[in-house]
Parts: C-alpha cells; structure tokens; sequence
C-alpha cells in the first residue's frame, strides 16, 4: 500500500498545506486506487504523483464540510474528460449526492461513466471485496463525520522448503500445491500432506482513516492494533478547549489514543494553517506522547509493507 497525502491542512488552503485529500494505491491489486476525502485542488496535487484519475474506482468522504469536498465535482468532470468509462462508487454522509449531483447539472457536466453513490450513516460493515474488509465508525464532531477501517484477509503461510528437502520434491508447480494445503504423492508412494509444509498464516494489514474528530474512546477499540492510523491533529496541545469547541483533536489528544489503541504507526494531518514552518517543533510535542509519530505534509509518501 502507498498513501499520498495530497492536501494535509485544516479548513483553507495555505501557501504549504491544500486541504484534506488522501490517496491509496495498492500495488499488488491491479495498482487499484481510491480517494479519501477531496478538497478543492486535490486534481492539481495529483498532477504531481503517480495517481491517476482513471484508475480511480472508490471515493470515500469523511464529511461534508467544504474542505472535505469541494474539489469532488471537478475530480468527477475530469475523469470523464479523461477518457474513463468504469464505474466509481462513492462512499458518504447523506447529502452528499445531492450535492455532486447539482454541480453536474448546474456546470452541466456529462460524465460517460456511472456513478453509484452509497449513503454511509451508521457504524458497520461496508464491504468485503477483493480481499479488503472497509468498516465504517462514526465518530464526533460538530456534523456527522466518519472513520474508515481497512483489514486485508489472511494471507497464506509460507512454504517451509527446508523441511521438504529430507523429502526430495523438486521445484515446480507441485510446490503450489504444497502451498495451498493438498495433498501430494510422490513417486516413491510417499503421501505429503502440504498443511505440514507451510507456516503461519500472516495477519493482513489494518489501516485506519479517520475524519474530523473530538477525542474518541469508540475509536480507540475500532484502531485496536493497527498498522497505521491517519487522524486529524489540527491544534497544538495547549488549544484543548478551542479544539473541543470545534470538533477537533490537539496533538496531545491524538497521540494519547494512538498509544491506548496500540497502533503501530501514526500519521497526524489536518494541520492548522496558524503552525506554518513549525513542522520539527509540532513532531516533538508528539513523541512526547507517542512514538512513532509522523507529521504528515503534502506531496508526503507513505509506504505500508
């Protein structure tokens, strides 16, 4: 997985921060990519990063304030401009259609593609596609807002090939059917049970995308373990009260429920425009709290191995 964090900033754009847009990449899944939130110029920052808008198949909104969506209508025009004729599905508060819905027709924008729009209003399941589970918490702000989990399955253990060797198997595609579980006959007559010969299987990945948010204990569970979470630090820790007013988290807040929920990595975004050049003081105030800690700027690349 690479994550591109296209517009990092909170409520307007700044000469160093566009606001909130996130893309995904999953290179081992066709280069599937899909679109978490999209204020206005996300089409600008993806100019500068390997995304490309064709390949786009989900588009999931956190919320509908205009720096969480204002930037959709041209994303979705442009696509069609493109050339992109495959279906793009996207995720969302109620409200969110109608609001896609007359910028099309007032711009008068044809798109030669289908649209299908999924109402998200509850936590719960999502799907289960592709071998990618998306749930969906709400979480509390001052409009309906929510997080997005994502849990890949299970994947296959690994051949253990040094524990086939007193057994003499040659390379090959028998190897696949060791690896998938079945059972071989050697030529000798030997019965090779290919459970046996294969390890653990591996945890897939969970990632947690979250919108704009006041502290959540709800959250803490829904983030349990993960590999990444991405969650909004719009104020310094001494802005506790401002930041509660607002439907915001501090640093300080954001960290403290990176460390109860056990994640492995955090990546802070949704930064006020009011901490411009203060990127290494706002890191350290984090790892205060909790490591490791990213500060996330636009044009940032994040790999998940």
């Amino acid at each position: 997985m690479e994550f591109y964090f296209l517009g990092t900033g909170a409520g307007i754009p700044s000469t160093e921060r566009n606001v909130s847009a996130l893309a995904l990449r999953f290179l081992k899944r066709r280069s599937i990519q899909w679109l978490f939130d999209c204020g206005e110029a996300t089409q600008q920052q993806i100019l500068k990063t390997p995304i490309s808008l064709s390949k786009i198949e989900k588009i999931f909104i956190s919320h509908l304030h205009g720096d969480h969506i204002f930037g959709l209508p041209g994303i979705i025009g442009s696509r069609s401009f493109q050339g992109a004729t495959s279906e793009l599905v996207i995720y969302g508060p109620p409200g969110l259609e109608d609001f896609v819905t007359q910028a099309l027709k007032v711009s008068h924008t044809y798109l030669k593609y289908p649209i299908r729009f999924v109402e998200v209003t509850k936590s719960g399941p999502l799907f289960d596609e592709d071998g990618v589970k998306v749930e969906v918490l709400e979480l509390d702000h001052v409009m309906p807002s929510f997080a997005y989990k994502l849990v890949e399955a299970e994947k296959p253990g690994e051949l253990l090939i040094d524990k086939l060797k007193p057994f003499a198997v040659p390379p090959g595609p028998i190897y696949q059917q060791i690896k998938k579980g079945e059972q071989i006959r050697l030529e000798d007559g030997t019965i090779l049970n290919g459970k046996d010969f294969v390890g653990e299987p591996k945890r897939g990945r969970k990632v947690v995308i979250a919108g704009d948010t006041r502290p959540s204990e709800k959250l803490v569970e829904f983030a349990a373990g993960a590999d990444l979470l991405i969650h909004e630090a719009t104020f310094r820790s001494d802005l506790r009260e401002h930041a509660l007013q607002f439907g915001h988290s501090t640093i300080e807040a954001t960290a403290l429920l990176a460390k109860k929920a056990d994640v492995k990595q955090l990546i802070m975004t949704h930064i006020s425009s009011r901490y411009a050049g203060a990127e290494e003081s706002l890191l350290n105030e984090a790892n205060q709290f909790f490591t490791p800690t990213l500060i996330a700027f636009d044009q940032m690349i994040y790999k998940l191995t």
